[in-house]
């Protein structure tokens, strides 16, 4: 029987540093808080979606190091279940995530490591974990050759597939077809349609270009706005949730995944889903860190009584 959510991405320890601005080149400046912890936006969907009440697989590389050591241990914690080689050349990867102290916005240098040699090999010795799940998601930070192998399984075995074209990178269009859901935020959206996506009247625009490229629905994250349910037969805002003030951004988008993912895991519809995954949003802004930021199911049902 299908169940639960598998996730093909990435691990990377997330090296956060908070300051009022970036330093230009060539200059130093002191900053106000340094924190390490797990990130990569595969793995911060694992966890979102575990947090979220979903039965949660895992498929990435790692390198056998400490940063590696803290993947295991994490995905241990959450109860996630990984479907991870190790690597014996390669580091386990990282990230640099600049946090403005004051409003909380980000810049982020990501440096996959092994996770970036996941091959199709690895998809399909994982494919498994890919069939007995109820949806699939997966992202660009891994190869777009093995993302594309991974929807094809998942397609195949009538599995819903996420697409979530994050970073912004070139991928095979065959993607588009293979995908129920495409998840962009307004510059993904725009590096695909070729248009800038500033307002909602823009996203409901680039939602239209992606269904004619083949998706199922496009679910385009905007902010501080929500996101916008874009499917042949309905388009909707749905709202943000303001769950206390923002401190850090970082992880939105991956809290949304997950927590999207984990309501259609449970057969919930879908745009009552996006409104799962916009509270889940708006709970992990208010923290810091990313995957540790995460909210758990109670308190998500909680924000969503609240209305």
């Amino acid at each position: 029987m299908q169940d639960g959510v598998s996730i093909l991405g990435i691990f990377v320890a997330d090296l956060a540093f908070r300051s009022g601005r970036m330093p230009a080149v060539g200059e130093t400046i002191l900053g106000s808080g340094f924190a390490m912890g797990p990130g990569g936006k595969g793995s911060n969907q694992a966890v979102a979606a575990a947090r979220a009440g979903a039965k949660t697989r895992f498929i990435s590389r790692l390198g056998q190091d400490s940063f590696g050591d803290i993947a295991m241990a994490t995905w241990t914690a959450e109860g996630i279940d990984a479907k991870v080689a190790r690597s014996s050349t390669a580091p386990t990867g990282a990230a640099f995530i600049y946090v403005n102290d004051v409003n909380g916005e980000n810049a982020i240098i990501v440096v996959p490591g092994a996770a970036g040699d996941i091959s199709v090999a690895d998809v399909e010795a994982a494919a498994d974990a890919i069939r007995s799940s109820r949806v699939f998601v997966t992202q660009l930070e891994q190869p777009a050759e093995a993302a594309l192998a991974a929807l094809k399984i998942a397609r195949e075995a009538g599995v819903t597939t996420v697409f979530n074209p994050a970073p912004a990178a070139p991928f095979d269009p065959a993607i588009y077809a293979l995908t129920d859901y495409i998840t962009p935020n307004e510059s993904e959206t725009a590096a695909m349609v070729g248009f800038p996506v500033n307002t909602v009247e823009d996203a409901q625009r680039a939602g239209d270009v992606l269904l004619k490229k083949g998706v199922g629905v496009a679910l385009i994250t905007l902010g501080e706005k929500g996101a916008l349910f874009h499917a042949p037969n309905r388009s909707v805002l749905v709202p943000a949730f303001y769950a206390g003030p923002v401190l850090e951004t970082a992880g939105a988008g991956d809290a949304f995944n997950g927590g999207f993912a984990a309501a259609l895991s449970r057969g919930t519809d879908p745009l009552e889903a996006a409104r799962f995954g916009c509270a889940v949003a708006g709970i992990s802004v208010t923290r810091a860190g990313t995957a540790p930021a995460m909210p758990h199911l109670a308190e998500v049902e909680a924000l969503l009584a609240r209305g």
